[in-house]
């Protein structure tokens, strides 16, 4: 059913901003035609704090898991570099936990890490990193020119000094690449935290799904989205600080 956008009166508003009328006290959801606008800015107004906590949540469970998903998954690329016969399997492994359905995830982590629990949301959205950012640092690595590589070598840089002053920073734009995208993934899939009572703007969809009130899902998915093109924005600046030859190699 579509939620109009339009102006309620001032005790309907009331009625939502302090326990949604009747049918709240009553013990009973708020019924879709109880409520005939999308946004209720007086419900907003009087919920900043809460918005505020469930973003910034959000924003805590995003930089938890993709830092250490990056943490877990340089290693693994490394690896997968240097010894080829190692990249199949690793490659081969995370794709494999990335098509895990995320609830089924959930389900299948708490046993182990526990029901309900904050780690249980973590290893999760760490594990649909893994694909993203283990590809794309073996990629950006593998991009590197052989005779680049040769000129360091003919320069005196050990294998160690090579990755970290040539093949890394020429890795960059691909590296951040798959950053970006893990983070956007990661925005979209920790509104799943509600359902362990872990927080997060989930939280805002969950109320209004349960109550049947459009207003803490619109601001919910709004946020999320905002929140994922900031994200992008802040990392592709970042990217273009880091890595300024990359611009420079750009045709006019």
């Amino acid at each position: 059913m579509a939620f109009p956008l339009s102006v309620a009166s001032p005790l309907a508003v009331s009625n939502v901003a302090y326990g949604l009328g009747a049918d709240a006290a009553a013990g009973r959801p708020l019924a879709a035609n109880d409520a005939n606008s999308l946004i209720w800015w007086h419900w907003v107004g009087q919920h900043l704090d809460d918005i505020g906590t469930d973003l910034a949540r959000h924003l805590e469970l995003t930089v938890i898991a993709v830092a250490i998903g990056l943490l877990v998954s340089a290693p693994l690329a490394l690896l997968a570099r240097r010894y080829r016969a190692l990249a199949g399997p690793i490659l081969s492994v995370s794709g494999v936990l990335y098509t895990i359905p995320s609830i089924a995830l959930l389900y299948l982590l708490g046993p182990v890490t526990g029901f309900l629990s904050f780690l249980t949301v973590e290893v999760a959205l760490v594990t649909y990193t893994l694909l993203i950012l283990v590809r794309n640092i073996v990629t950006g690595l593998e991009s590197v020119s052989e005779d680049v590589r040769e000129a360091a070598r003919g320069m005196g840089y050990t294998n160690t000094a090579m990755l970290w002053t040539v093949e890394i920073p020429l890795a960059l734009p691909s590296i951040m690449a798959g950053i970006r995208i893990a983070t956007v993934t990661t925005i979209g899939l920790a509104t799943l935290a509600a359902l362990l009572t872990q927080g997060g703007l989930g939280d805002l969809i969950l109320d209004g799904i349960g109550r049947r009130f459009p207003t803490p899902i619109m601001v919910g998915s709004v946020l999320a989205i905002a929140l994922a093109v900031a994200a992008d924005l802040l990392l592709l600046g970042a990217q273009r600080l880091v890595s300024p030859w990359a611009r420079a190699r750009r045709p006019a």
